[in-house]
């Protein structure tokens, strides 16, 4: 039994299906600001003979060709269901925003640790300073910017949801405003670890500070693509949702009079805000046909209104003898 589930106002369904509404417009916003700012820094880079904020450069860079990405990500992942993928297109939101995290793991990590080991062990010569640090202090001022318009989206959510905003970033399948909050947050540690490493050189004249800043950089970068490339990973293979929202979901089944036991509970995320739901269910030995037809619609009727995110509700009943416990311990690894 398929049915698509419509949105609703009664949803409960809070960490692991986080909608993103505004994700198209806080990802244009944060594509915007870096593409101005890696142009900024490249000069900035380039004036003052900095390894750091030619790294930034680059970091930025990557951030910009992030925010493409995962525009495509946002644009693909939303198209309608069609004959050769009927439960849609939502997981492709999640290659499109592994290949982001592999643009932020080539271009911008590799590039400043590069960058900066090659200024260790060659040096720099050392340009003025003054246009970096304006460059720096104009970028921290859009990064911030941006920064603030994904916290207020994250925190808007949370509020909507219920939870704090840790446990929503954590859990929430919208990457796209997962990375750019991450991004953005990398991005103002990058500046000041790139200011710190341009001031040490030039109060102590030695262009190791500015190289290990670079490489700071560069591993801070790697830190971030990780993990975005971890959670992406997950949600691509098909990642079910909490034990907590597990439990809320068997509850809603198990609430129907004619359902006895709901031996297996299987949920799995198909998009940013997509949710299936498959369950061996026990009914009652006393029931009719009928009675096992009208309830399947029952509870796929509180599924959907209920819980918003599940798209999809699948029943399969089952004797209450037991076999269904132990095929499902069999099957664990």
């Amino acid at each position: 039994m398929t049915q698509p589930a419509p949105a609703t106002d009664h949803a409960v369904l809070q960490e692991a299906t986080g909608g993103g509404g505004e994700s198209t417009g806080t990802v244009v916003v944060a594509g915007l600001a870096n593409l101005g700012i890696a142009v900024a820094k490249l000069v900035g880079g380039l004036l003052s003979h900095s390894s750091a904020m030619l790294s930034e450069a680059a970091h930025s860079l990557a951030d910009t060709i992030t925010e493409v990405l995962l525009f495509i990500a946002l644009k693909r992942g939303n198209k309608a269901p069609d004959a050769r993928h009927p439960v849609g297109y939502g997981r492709e939101t999640y290659f499109w925003a592994l290949l982001a995290c592999l643009a932020t793991f080539t271009l911008g990590a590799g590039f400043s640790i590069w960058q900066g080991v090659s200024t260790i062990r060659g040096g720099e010569e050392q340009g003025s300073p003054l246009v970096a640090y304006v460059v720096l202090a104009v970028s921290f001022v859009l990064e911030g910017s941006s920064l603030v318009k994904a916290v207020r989206q994250v925190r808007g959510e949370a509020r909507r949801w219920g939870t704090t905003w840790r446990r929503y970033l954590a859990q929430t399948s919208d990457t796209t405003v997962k990375a750019v909050t991450f991004e953005d947050s990398a991005a103002l540690v990058g500046l000041v670890l790139a200011a710190a490493g341009l001031g040490l050189e030039h109060l102590t004249g030695d262009p190791v500070w500015d190289g290990v800043a670079a490489i700071a950089i560069g591993v801070l970068l790697l830190f971030v693509a990780g993990a975005l490339a971890r959670a992406n990973v997950s949600l691509l293979i098909g990642q079910s949702v909490s034990p907590r929202i597990q439990e809320g979901l068997k509850a809603e089944i198990l609430a129907l009079p004619q359902v006895v036991d709901v031996p297996f509970l299987l949920t799995t995320v198909i998009g940013p805000g997509q949710l299936i739901v498959s369950a061996k269910v026990d009914f009652a030995d006393d029931v009719t046909v009928a009675d096992i037809e009208r309830a399947s619609d029952e509870a796929e009727r509180r599924l959907v209104a209920r819980h918003e995110g599940v798209r999809y509700v699948f029943l399969d009943p089952t004797p209450g003898d037991g076999r269904a416990r132990a095929e499902v311990r069999r099957a664990d690894p």
